[in-house]
């Protein structure tokens, strides 16, 4: 499967690659981050290392580095993972290091992925559905998908400790109908 280069007007997504490391590592440790992506493995600097240097080459996902448009900094991550060709859905993750939140750069990278996940091939990869999770303690985040056409299509009560609280997973999807029907919506001569 080829790993693309994704352009919008903020960001570029592309490969995550070896010279994202540092700043992977950052993301990685956040504990705000950590805390809303539920996040409870710990990573040493080496693992890091060698999963940035190696990552691109795995079958089944696509993980892309959300730089910015201008200068290629490592604003944080979008994944299509547990990509499945014959049933034609993915789940999808994003992670965003500290002080790049809440400037747009997320959504625009969750966009660019929707646009790639249902294009159909050469261009795409042809999925019929996306799905994800997202913590209860997370509403902003919850929002943004819902922005993007996400709909929410359950809920895993009580699932994730938070600290000495529980909170419930909200699994989220979007349908390559629902995306075409937004997209028509926004952009009429589409």
């Amino acid at each position: 499967m080829d790993k693309p280069t994704l352009q919008g007007e903020l960001v570029v997504l592309r490969p995550v690659a070896a010279r994202d490391a540092a700043a992977m590592w950052e993301m990685v440790n956040d504990p705000e981050g950590r805390r809303l992506t539920g996040t409870v493995v710990e990573h040493t600097r080496e693992q890091t290392d060698a999963w940035c240097a190696t990552v691109s080459g795995r079958e089944g996902r696509i993980d892309l580095a959300i730089t910015q448009h201008d200068s290629d900094e490592f604003l944080g991550e979008i994944v299509l993972m547990d990509i499945d060709e014959h049933d034609a859905n993915a789940s999808l993750r994003m992670s965003m290091r500290p002080g790049q939140r809440g400037r747009g750069f997320g959504g625009e990278a969750i966009g660019l992925v929707l646009e790639h996940a249902f294009a159909s091939p050469p261009h795409g990869l042809g999925l019929h559905r996306v799905a994800l999770d997202v913590l209860e303690i997370n509403p902003r985040a919850r929002m943004l998908y819902e922005s993007h056409g996400f709909e929410v299509e359950g809920r895993l009560r009580e699932v994730h400790r938070d600290g000495e609280f529980w909170t419930d997973v909200i699994v989220m999807a979007i349908l390559e109908d629902d995306y075409r029907a937004a997209q028509q919506v926004q952009d009429p001569e589409r």
